[in-house]
């Protein structure tokens, strides 16, 4: 799989940057999943992130509020404070795209979680990932050719599982710590790649009046 060997090469270049990232993130999942839940969000907290940078992938102009109007019901109501993590969240993510540094992070549970719990929080990630994907002009995801539709297929396959075949060994651990290195990777790809069409969909798009 080429992109895995990539994963595998490209670790170093972005480590730094991504300690960078999860220090500007200042958000812990348990604390991002419990605003969501406040707010009876339509996603889980994995599932809303995945579908976050998905979206970012496939539209140049995919705003905060659209995010939100995804994820959470119609008159949800925040906290000044959740607000503010959702915006941290959303700026945070969307820059660590955009510097191509590989810098990005997915926003998952820390390592003191149970493997179970987070095998499934994986799975919901590349879920909302191939979610958020399918906003933009990609009619059929399927049909992708190229490294974006192995990606595609490889996310299609880890969103199916249940995580309850891990038992929390060692070989478990490494396989999952390889997962989400693969998916951080991936999804920069998936970015980089999709970069002609973004551009071709915003040119495309009608000029706003202001």
């Amino acid at each position: 799989m080429r992109t895995a060997r990539r994963a595998r090469t490209t670790r170093g270049v972005g480590a730094g940057y991504g300690i960078i990232a999860r220090m500007a993130l200042a958000v812990r999942f348990k604390d991002f999943e419990e605003v969501l839940a406040a707010a009876g969000s339509l996603a889980n907290a994995a599932e809303a992130h995945g579908s976050l940078c998905g979206a970012l992938c496939a539209v140049t102009s995919y705003r905060m509020q659209d995010w939100v109007n995804e994820i959470l019901p119609d008159r949800a109501t925040l906290s000044e404070e959740s607000a503010a993590m959702l915006e941290r969240v959303y700026a945070v993510t969307s820059t660590a795209f955009a510097d191509q540094a590989m810098s990005f992070e997915p926003l998952l549970p820390d390592d003191a979680q149970p493997l179970t719990g987070r095998a499934q929080a994986l799975a919901s990630w590349c879920s909302g990932f191939l979610y958020g994907l399918g906003t933009g002009q990609i009619a059929d995801l399927d049909a992708l050719n190229g490294e974006v539709g192995e990606i595609v297929r490889d996310f299609t396959e880890i969103s199916r599982a249940t995580g309850e075949e891990t038992d929390g060994d060692e070989t478990s651990e490494q396989a999952y710590a390889e997962l989400v290195e693969f998916i951080r990777v991936a999804a920069q790809v998936v970015f980089e790649e999709l970069l002609p069409l973004r551009a071709q969909s915003e040119s495309a798009a009608p000029a706003r009046l202001h």
